[in-house]
């Protein structure tokens, strides 16, 4: 087992899929949509997105980081199913290890806060690389460094959080080139505030549920900062959290 690899105690007695979708339809269940536009990820999306009418985005819930209109989208949540549906996404019920398109089908492929969910994670880049074009621009976020792990990982659902050096040999055995990449995520830095929430999801988890959509969600897109692209990998000491630019390789 490598150091990246952190089972939660509850995937060690429930199917991962299975936790992750209940968490995310009682999530997603009774919240709106939030638009692409509002996210700080737009201006290097909408840029991308103008040159690659064939796009799918995998695991977006309420949070669609890629244009609506046309745009393929892949998820396990029906609540997010049908919402992407209704704003004109082409939205499929299906896993990131499993995915139901044709290979070499897409220009631009985003998978964002997904394959520290996926126990095969193996299995989620080689679908990830199959379905990308050669040339193809894939754009995928997660969590870093095993000594961070804690509660809010096992209760949203991850299996793992990466060592840096374990996630770039994980995208070269699958050709992918990470071009960029960039600090990301929406957590709170302040350790208090992320106590407290830990807190209500540990007690009343629809009451937490309903905070986060309502208040902690408009008020992280309010904070949020430019992104702050950099060539490469930058150095990811005390980084919670990395977006990666990357490269399907010919």
């Amino acid at each position: 087992m490598t150091d990246s690899l952190r089972t939660t105690s509850i995937a060690e007695k429930t199917d991962i899929r299975e936790v992750n979708r209940r968490f995310y339809d009682g999530l997603w269940s009774g919240t709106r949509l939030v638009q692409p536009q509002r996210f700080n990820t737009w201006p290097l999306v909408s840029e991308l997105a103008a040159a690659c009418p064939q796009r799918l985005e995998i695991g977006p819930g309420m949070r669609p980081r890629l244009p609506l209109e046309n745009t393929h989208f892949a998820d396990i949540s029906e609540p997010a199913l049908q919402a992407l549906s209704a704003h004109g996404g082409h939205a499929e019920s299906a896993s990131i290890t499993s995915l139901p398109y044709a290979d070499q089908s897409f220009d631009l492929v985003c998978a964002l806060d997904i394959i520290e969910h996926v126990e095969d994670d193996e299995s989620a880049m080689s679908e990830l690389a199959r379905v990308a074009a050669p040339g193809a621009c894939v754009l995928i976020s997660t969590p870093l460094h095993p000594a961070y792990w804690s509660t809010f990982d096992e209760i949203v659902g991850h299996y793992r959080r990466y060592v840096p050096a374990e996630l770039i040999d994980l995208l070269d055995r699958n050709g992918l080139k990470i071009e960029q990449s960039a600090i990301f995520g929406m957590k709170p830095k302040s350790t208090r505030l992320s106590s407290l929430g830990l807190w209500f999801l540990k007690r009343d988890r629809a009451v937490a549920l309903k905070v986060y959509n309502h208040i902690l969600m408009p008020l992280g897109l309010r904070l949020q900062k430019p992104l702050d692209l950099v060539p490469g990998l930058p150095v990811t000491d005390g980084v919670d959290e990395i977006l990666l630019v990357c490269r399907r390789q010919t």
